[in-house]
């Protein structure tokens, strides 16, 4: 009967931690797949809307000894290829020596006559051109033209000008947003943890009221994050006010965040402090040393490993939350981060991206893919920094 309870139980566990991986291999999978293609080199660079410019076009003749040997239309009067992409132009080649990388601006303002960017991927939308009468004539896809007539056009024709669109759904603003909400809210949330878990492991006598502090931070730890962004908002946007934010804001976000990895830093500073060798204090004060003098030579140098473990731990708590950033720093995804605008962190920008009416699941995999392996490598490194103070502490 009691191996047949213990079968049971064994079976029991082997099933429960199969549909675990399951789950989790089947997520992974389904990110794989349809994220893995969105993932290039451009996606950290560019932004995430289209820039619109309108140019002018040199439409005198050069001679290019040209590089291309693609399967794209090319179009030799200026030394560029374009294909058709998705009722879109794109331009796939162009030569270092092209016109198209000395387009000047038409759009009026302060960018007049100023020489726009012009990049592999970018979308052609129309071409204003004169044709074989001279008369002034408008092709591109605004009129429905495939790329094989657009090359046509820019080939035999004297072009005018051309509006275009620079390449879009890039995440570089949502990156730096994540990592100035990282650098602030553990610059403020760092050293108030540290003391309060001093206090709380060293100096701590058992007094109601201490009891109750440690109780509540322990039930901190446990709150929705989502109510912390109602008080962020209610409570905290006074205080991003003094320093020039009118709205809600990655400063605001940041602080929040702050408020929210208290009880858990507090807790895994706590843990790292009580884990010290009591006989290494003992000696440190027999020696004569102050109190102070053994928490800082002594008792915080022993701890480090797991101080930094939780440092780590509550980084990748940054880079995963989202729910209490929806109300402290705003869904709309700004492609020029500041500290006291509004913008979205890597994980905010999957639920905006998300939220909307077409949304785009390849790039929101393939951000959840990114914010993956940047929690893996974290975890990996808490793992390794362990390893090392603890091979340490062996010698």
């Amino acid at each position: 009967m009691r191996k047949i309870k213990d079968y049971i139980l064994n079976a029991i566990t082997y099933i429960a931690s199969g549909i675990s991986v399951l789950i989790l291999g089947v997520l992974l999978v389904y990110l794989l797949v349809n994220g893995v293609k969105s993932i290039n080199l451009k996606m950290f660079s560019d932004d995430y809307w289209a820039k619109n410019y309108l140019v002018e076009v040199d439409s005198d003749s050069r001679n290019f000894d040209s590089k291309y040997n693609g399967d794209d239309y090319y179009i030799k009067k200026y030394d560029i290829a374009i294909k058709d992409d998705d009722k879109e132009i794109v331009v796939t080649y162009i030569g270092e020596n092209s016109q198209f990388n000395e387009l000047k601006s038409l759009t009026v303002g302060d960018s007049l006559g100023m020489i726009t960017p012009f990049d592999v991927g970018y979308k052609i939308e129309s071409i204003e051109y004169l044709d074989s009468n001279g008369v002034i004539s408008i092709g591109g896809v605004l009129l429905k033209h495939n790329a094989i007539e657009v090359a046509q056009i820019l080939n035999e024709n004297h072009v005018n000008s051309i509006y275009y669109q620079s390449t879009s759904g890039g995440i570089k603003a949502s990156i730096i947003n994540t990592l100035i909400l990282i650098f602030v809210s553990l610059l403020i949330a760092t050293p108030i943890s540290i003391c309060s878990a001093i206090y709380l492991n060293e100096y701590n006598s058992k007094n109601k009221f201490n009891q109750l502090l440690s109780v509540s931070i322990e039930t901190l730890a446990g709150v929705p994050s989502i109510i912390y962004g109602l008080v962020g908002i209610t409570v905290l946007f006074p205080v991003t006010q003094l320093f020039g934010a009118t709205t809600t804001s990655v400063l605001l976000g940041a602080l929040t965040m702050a408020v929210i990895l208290l009880p858990t830093m507090i807790k895994a500073t706590q843990v790292a402090l009580a884990q010290v060798d009591q006989g290494l204090k003992d000696a440190s004060l027999s020696l004569g040393a102050t109190k102070v003098q053994t928490i800082n030579k002594v008792v915080l140098p022993g701890a480090m490993n797991g101080i930094l473990s939780g440092l780590l731990l509550c980084v990748s708590k940054v880079i995963g939350e989202s729910a209490a950033l929806v109300y402290t720093m705003g869904t709309f995804i700004s492609d020029t981060p500041s500290l006291t605008n509004q913008g979205t962190s890597l994980s905010l920008m999957i639920y905006s991206i998300m939220s909307n009416d077409n949304p785009n699941f390849e790039l929101a995999c393939a951000i959840s893919l990114i914010i993956l392996v940047i929690v893996l490598v974290l975890n990996i490194s808490v793992k390794l920094i362990n390893y090392k103070f603890n091979k340490l502490g062996q010698r």
